[in-house]
């Protein structure tokens, strides 16, 4: 399963709740999150890691693509 959050131009905690919602929803699969800032990425890949999942980052020009599996 895959699910894809677009949070660019949101301030924390908006897309860490945006990411938590598509991480609690699924058991396994692929979450993409697409943020604009620094503080987003950093606090996405934060609760990603402590809820187990991988974490690839990339930078999608002027926006940052987070790449969630487990």
């Amino acid at each position: 399963m895959e699910r894809e959050v677009d949070a660019r131009g949101l301030l924390c905690p908006e897309p860490v709740l945006l990411a938590k919602q598509a991480l609690d929803s699924m058991n396994g699969g692929t979450v993409k999150v697409l943020v604009s800032n620094a503080a987003a990425r950093e606090n996405v890949s934060r609760l990603a890691e402590n809820k187990g999942w991988r974490i690839e980052i990339s930078n999608q020009g002027e926006d940052i693509l987070l790449i969630l599996t487990k």
